[in-house]
C-alpha cells in the first residue's frame, strides 16, 4: 500500500464540512486534507508535531487531530472518520508518514511550500468578499420592500431569487469558464478541489429558488 485515500468531514478552525466532503491523502512525504470550500491542506512529517484521536462518540463525532506547525494554517485541523481513528493512525503510521525522518524531494518540498503560504482557502479573498456584497446587495432589495410595505405574504421575494441565481450562475461559470475560474480561484488550485462543494451549492440553490418561487 502505496498511499492512503479515505472520505470524511473536516473541521478547519471554526469552520466543518460534513461527510462526504473531505478527503484525507496520505503518502509517506504528504498528509493531504482536502476539505473543499474550507481548504486544500498540505503536510510533510516535519510540520506534523502529533496526530492523535478526537471525539467520543463513535461513528458520529470521532476523528483525527492534526496537529501541525504550519503558521498559515488554522491551528485546530480535524478529519472526521467513520471508522476507528486508532486503527486510521496506525495506517498512517505503517505506510510512513509518521515518524518519517528522511528528507522530502527538493522539487515536493517547494510545491508544498508554495501550497502553505497560499493558506487553506481555495478562493481569492477579494473575490470572496466581491461574492459576499453582492449576494447582501441583491438579498437588501427584499429587505427595502419589507420596510416600505411591510410584510404581506412572504418577505423572500425578486431579491432573494436574484441572491440564488447569482450564485447559482457564478458556479456554472465557475466550472466552465477558465477566466473565471482565473478570476477567483487562488493560483495552483484546481476545479476539482471544490467540485463537489459546487455541485452542492447548485443544488441547494436550484432547490432554494423553486421553492421561493412558489410561495405567495
Amino acid at each position: 500500500m502505496d498511499e492512503i485515500k479515505k472520505t470524511g468531514g473536516a473541521r478547519i478552525g471554526m469552520m466543518t464540512a460534513t461527510w462526504p466532503f473531505a478527503t484525507l491523502k496520505v503518502n509517506k512525504n504528504t498528509l493531504e486534507l482536502n476539505a473543499t470550500i474550507l481548504g486544500n491542506l498540505f503536510f510533510t512529517p516535519k510540520d506534523i508535531t502529533s496526530i492523535e484521536p478526537y471525539g467520543l462518540i463513535p461513528f458520529l463525532g470521532q476523528g483525527i487531530k492534526i496537529n501541525h506547525r504550519v503558521k498559515s494554517y488554522k491551528s485546530k485541523v480535524i478529519f472526521w472518520t467513520l471508522g476507528s481513528p486508532k486503527e486510521l493512525i496506525k495506517k498512517i503510521e505503517r505506510i510512513g508518514f509518521l515518524g518519517n525522518s528522511s528528507i522530502v524531494p527538493k522539487d515536493l518540498q517547494i510545491e508544498i511550500d508554495q501550497k502553505q503560504k497560499r493558506g487553506g482557502f481555495p478562493i481569492k479573498t477579494k473575490a470572496a468578499i466581491l461574492i459576499v456584497i453582492i449576494w447582501n446587495l441583491l438579498f437588501s432589495i427584499d429587505l427595502l420592500k419589507l420596510f416600505r410595505e411591510g410584510l404581506k405574504g412572504s418577505p423572500l421575494g425578486v431579491g432573494a431569487q436574484l441572491a440564488i441565481g447569482f450564485v447559482f450562475l457564478t458556479s456554472i461559470l465557475l466550472l466552465t469558464s477558465k477566466f473565471v475560474k482565473k478570476l477567483l480561484l487562488k493560483e495552483g488550485y484546481e476545479i476539482d478541489d471544490i467540485r463537489k462543494f459546487i455541485y452542492f451549492l447548485m443544488f441547494i440553490c436550484g432547490f432554494l429558488f423553486i421553492n421561493i418561487s412558489v410561495i405567495p
